[in-house]
């Protein structure tokens, strides 16, 4: 069988994650290593064309891997026949019309998360796609990581028994940018950009939590700006008005309990950047993005409270590591792999806009939740 070439369109690789995890990583690594095997004995391979504003850092990216198509004009490549996908990782206030125009001129698509600004954008893009009958994804990149596919064979194994609760630890200190550059751009901290922890990390805990664990039902949160004054990318101040914190806790399908706190204003005391504590009957497990370790319920030791005596319990070196038992590739690739045989073959793919849509539900949800300080229940979101 001959291979088949797959032009992609790549929208905002010249950002950090766009190229770094998309292009380089993924796309260039996946054509580089031949392509992906197909059920026919093909080879699928693909090709990427990049898209952006800046003519100077397109024309640098092509030239240091060799690329030569590349465009700051979207309209003029979505028309090209030749691309067949469009990939977008723009800032989250420029996807929307982008990703419009490309199912328009029915490019299969595969986005970055959030997938629009709102719910109803979200939900009216997954309805685009399906009514185009072009295939669909977004980045659920977590998923694929090493530290959750083995909280996954956990899960699948039974370790747990009745799963009680889930406790989830993310963030870092990201500097202000006067005395020390920022780490994350200035954007992130504009709502009116479309900026906030609550957008930028609710939707990755919502689809962890449903692939997991089942679906969330409930949400309770709060949210604070902890650090009001930043500086931006040209050393100006600027007053911060997009939530750099949020603390909330959700329940699922079940009755698990579920509680994250998600912050750009700590600082680390984790092993990884964000950490998963998952507690049953019958075990526990911790996992971050690499590694996971458990307690099964006969090794778990009886702690006594004592506040008058130094605790001699180590507790963390009561917990063992679970083996790799696997070669683990990088998770965008995985998931790049993933999507383009599914738009190449039609294999399943739940990563769609409208699993998109329902993590933005659940972010919008948190913040009326800490605006109103209510409990907001999430009915079911349908394109039909």
């Amino acid at each position: 069988m001959s291979d088949r070439v797959l032009g992609i369109a790549m929208n905002g690789v010249t950002g950090r994650m766009g190229y770094r995890q998309h292009l380089t990583r993924s796309i260039l690594a996946i054509r580089d290593d031949g392509g992906i095997a197909l059920p026919d004995g093909s080879r699928l391979l693909p090709e990427p064309i990049l898209i952006g504003r800046s003519e100077r850092k397109l024309r640098e990216i092509a030239d240091r891997h060799g690329l030569t198509r590349w465009s700051t004009d979207l309209d003029t490549v979505l028309s090209d026949p030749q691309v067949s996908v469009y990939f977008d990782a723009q800032i989250t206030h420029a996807r929307e019309a982008a990703v419009r125009s490309a199912i328009a001129a029915g490019k299969h698509i595969y986005v970055e998360k959030p997938t629009a600004s709102t719910l109803d954008s979200a939900l009216d893009l997954a309805k685009l796609a399906e009514q185009a009958g072009v295939r669909n994804g977004v980045v659920q990149d977590k998923l694929f990581l090493p530290g959750l596919l083995k909280l996954r064979r956990l899960v699948d194994s039974g370790f747990f028994g009745e799963i009680l609760s889930v406790r989830g630890e993310f963030g870092y200190w990201v500097f202000e940018g006067d005395w020390q550059p920022a780490q994350r751009p200035s954007w992130n901290y504009r709502a009116e950009e479309g900026g906030g922890i609550v957008l930028d990390m609710f939707p990755h805990w919502h689809y962890i939590l449903e692939h997991l664990f089942g679906p969330v039902r409930t949400v309770t949160a709060r949210t604070a700006t902890h650090i009001p004054r930043r500086w931006d990318e040209d050393g100006a101040p600027y007053d911060a008005t997009a939530d750099d914190a949020a603390y909330g806790i959700f329940e699922l399908e079940g009755g698990t309990v579920a509680q994250i706190n998600s912050s750009w204003s700590v600082r680390v005391d984790r092993d990884e950047l964000v950490e998963f504590q998952v507690d049953g009957t019958h075990g526990s497990a911790v996992a971050g993005l690499r590694s996971c370790r458990v307690q099964p319920r006969a090794l778990t030791p009886k702690a006594v409270w004592d506040p008058d005596a130094a605790d001699p319990g180590r507790y963390r070196e009561q917990w063992e590591h679970v083996p790799d038992n696997t070669d683990f590739p990088n998770g965008f690739r995985a998931q790049w792999e993933d999507f383009l045989r599914h738009v190449a073959t039609g294999s399943p793919f739940p990563h769609d806009l409208l699993s998109g849509a329902r993590g933005l539900q659940m972010a919008e949800a948190g913040l009326e939740s800490a605006r109103t300080g209510r409990t907001i229940e999430l009915g079911e979101v349908s394109i039909r």
